[in-house]
């Protein structure tokens, strides 16, 4: 199972990489934001990487080496093939609605923000029950992975990660309603930042 839930995450990540230029040729710009725009990008940007390229190389490195933290408290604590089954669920179905989420932006895509370089909103499908389903999917791939491959390492790539999101996505709030004003702050009333939609918004 842990076999399986790696090979899952790098095929989300080559996928990812290869559906942003794909998209990017389709709309015919680019798409790598995180270095233009006023908004300070560096440390989601970073903290992306590092939960990135740590869940495709750490996984190695314990198989190659084994775990180099002696007596890890969280090693032994998600053992068991059900939390496997769980972990493994986690990994494809995040996996899954992020990458369908990322696809469903069409010309919209973009990783990072900058004013001025947002596409059109994208209001329906995935993005009718959250505003940021490619994030909730991500961090899903992530939480499973973890209970697949428990460690204080992964554990420390996962908080990487959803700390990344959260602010990336305080960033992207502000330069939406920046750039496209009313109609965004419509959808932002309407659909919750993460699941759900009308009543109060996160």
């Amino acid at each position: 199972m842990e076999i399986a839930s790696y090979l899952m995450v790098v095929v989300y990540v080559v996928s990812f990489l290869a559906m942003s230029a794909i998209l990017a040729k389709e709309a015919g710009h680019r798409v790598w934001l995180f270095g233009k725009g006023q908004e300070k990008q560096t440390l989601p940007a970073l903290l992306f990487r590092l939960a990135f390229v740590g869940a495709v190389f750490w996984p190695l490195w314990l198989a190659a080496f084994g775990n180099p933290v002696t007596g890890d408290p969280l090693a032994a604590t998600l053992d068991g093939p059900w939390f496997d089954v769980l972990g493994h669920l986690l990994v494809v179905i995040g996996a899954c609605i992020a990458l369908l989420s990322q696809r469903y932006m069409g010309a919209s895509w973009r990783i990072g923000a900058a004013e001025g370089e947002q596409g059109a909103i994208v209001d329906s499908g995935p993005f009718a029950i959250s505003r940021n389903p490619v994030f909730v999917g991500q961090a899903l791939l992530f939480i499973g992975l973890f209970i697949v491959l428990p460690s204080l390492v992964q554990a420390a790539l996962t908080l990487a990660l959803l700390i990344a999101i959260r602010l990336q996505v305080a960033i992207e709030e502000r330069v939406l309603a920046a750039s496209l004003g009313g109609p965004y702050l419509a959808y932002k009333a309407r659909v919750r930042r993460w699941l759900g939609v009308a009543g109060e918004v996160a």
